[in-house]
């Protein structure tokens, strides 16, 4: 990876994107962004990931984020990824309403078969380019983007109705799993 795109800062607040492989749409199901919410959580909970805004869209998902300084973010990130690459094959694999199952499993391993580090399928593209939020303006913009992509796409027409994003969190309602930029 070049040093462009590393979290350096360990006190930073990044924005990054993690997209599935060919961005495929996968998060079209419940059951695979609740995969994404634990693992969050999790991460919060146990590795001391701070989470200030978040958006699940159907190929991929808006973070600015940062941690406690307990563990370094490329770390966390690493272990997000390969957690929920194992967990969303699994329930990929497993459902048996998943109408789009042979579609998206062979892509999985189509991208795996062209990686050296990956055995079975792959299921994020490799980079995330972490972007340091260095000053209020460039959060506040972040926060915007992250926050309108549901909107943008036609999901919802307020973005403080998707339930797959801080929005909710921002609006002054129970969200799922962000902190907020303002201290």
């Amino acid at each position: 990876m070049s040093e462009k795109y590393k979290a350096k800062n360990p006190e930073g607040i990044y924005f990054v994107t993690f997209a599935v492989v060919q961005w495929v749409d996968v998060f079209t199901r419940r059951e695979y962004k609740d995969i994404l919410v634990e693992s969050l959580r999790y991460c919060q909970q146990k590795k001391g990931l701070i989470i200030y805004a978040w958006c699940i869209m159907t190929n991929h998902l808006h973070l600015a984020l940062g941690t406690d300084g307990g563990m370094a973010l490329a770390d966390i990130i690493r272990d997000f990824k390969k957690y929920t690459s194992v967990a969303l094959v699994r329930a990929i694999q497993e459902n048996i309403q998943e109408s789009r199952k042979d579609w998206m499993l062979s892509i999985l391993k189509e991208a795996a078969a062209g990686s050296s580090k990956h055995l079975k399928y792959q299921f994020w593209q490799n980079q995330y380019h972490p972007v340091e939020l260095t000053n209020n303006d460039q959060q506040q913009r972040c926060l915007d983007y992250i926050h309108q992509n549901p909107v943008a796409t036609g999901i919802v027409s307020e973005a403080e109705a998707y339930v797959f994003s801080s929005a909710t969190d921002y609006a002054g309602g129970k969200g799922l799993i962000a902190v907020s930029f303002i201290e």
